[in-house]
């Protein structure tokens, strides 16, 4: 019995690593494509996009633990899309590799917004 518990433990702690390792690269991806496709917005590498992705999945994890407002570009109105925007422009001051003008982040954040909502999973910016 008491293997049993552990083997269940086990296999949450898998399935939780799991999913963050797939959020992760989701929002990599997701995060890839809006650079590609929004002008001012560079990305130099790919230890760059790694870090951005990071970088903007903890900046949306901490706003919404503290203010309960998710920092997305469709689905949670204009504050939200305010959110997005302002976290793809600070993540510059802390991702060396990682340009963007605010103009290139108000419409990556409306790309990565209809990217976020066609691809599936959870994810923010």
């Amino acid at each position: 019995m008491d293997n049993n518990s552990s083997t269940q433990s086990s296999n949450s702690t898998m399935g939780a690593v799991g999913q963050v390792i797939g959020r992760f690269v989701v929002a990599a991806i997701i995060l890839g494509i809006t650079a590609f496709f929004t002008p001012n917005f560079t990305i130099s590498n790919w230890w760059s996009l790694g870090l951005a992705a990071i970088v903007l999945s903890v900046m949306d994890y901490l706003i919404v633990k503290f203010t309960g407002l998710h920092a997305m570009a469709f689905g949670k109105g204009f504050v939200g899309f305010v959110l997005a925007v302002v976290t793809l422009y600070v993540t510059q001051f802390l991702v060396a590799g990682y340009s963007i003008t605010w103009m290139a982040a108000i419409i990556g954040a409306l790309i990565y917004g209809v990217i976020d909502y066609i691809l599936p999973g959870e994810q923010g910016v």
